[in-house]
């Protein structure tokens, strides 16, 4: 059974995927349980979910997939770019879930005053679940994705000749070809057999 190497297509493929399709299904996961004693509503339990206190986690988990897909499917120079939007998803991620875990009470503070109409923050309680650590941990894949396509992505094969810009190709013997291209704009029929002797 042949290993599945980092910096292939697949592999790169493979773990944004997975870790995008963490990241997704944690949006709405329960991310912070606490309460707030508020004048208003007195004391009352409130919860956040995860695309509620990181509001950016279900965004940056779309940008992240569609990069790695469109880096294996781009050209070399586009590929480049795509892994380094992935890098930075990932990152954006990692930044979102770990301030929530580290910083319960602000992160449910602004929800909480969000779902009563008011600007700012309130005064909680509150605790993390393991949700955030759960997304920090998916946003290992995606680096790990962004890194295996960065070195990778040179010596990958685009999609095929028949999805490339039109243009010549080479002979047998390094002559000038037209492709069927070159042939369907000078009004020929590339299906036919073409004979160069002219017979």
């Amino acid at each position: 059974m042949r290993r599945l190497r980092l910096t292939s297509k697949a592999a790169v493929i493979l773990l944004a995927l997975l870790g995008a399709g963490t990241l997704l299904a944690s949006g709405g996961r329960t991310w912070v349980t606490g309460t707030i004693d508020d004048p208003v509503m007195g004391a009352s339990r409130v919860t956040g979910t995860g695309s509620q206190v990181a509001s950016g986690v279900v965004a940056l988990a779309l940008v992240a997939a569609a990069a790695a897909l469109a880096s294996t499917t781009s050209g070399p120079v586009v590929r480049r770019v795509t892994v380094v939007v992935l890098a930075l998803a990932a990152l954006g991620e990692a930044w979102l879930a770990a301030h929530v875990a580290l910083s319960p009470q602000e992160a449910l503070g602004r929800e909480a005053a969000r779902s009563l109409g008011r600007t700012g923050t309130l005064e909680t309680h509150a605790t993390p679940t393991s949700w955030p650590w759960v997304a920090l941990v998916a946003c290992v894949p995606l680096l790990l994705a962004a890194v295996g396509g960065w070195f990778g992505a040179r010596g990958w094969r685009g999609l095929g000749a028949r999805y490339e810009a039109p243009g010549a190709t080479a002979g047998a013997r390094g002559q000038r070809v037209a492709s069927d291209w070159d042939r369907l704009d000078a009004g020929e029929d590339p299906t036919e057999r073409h004979d160069p002797s002219g017979t």
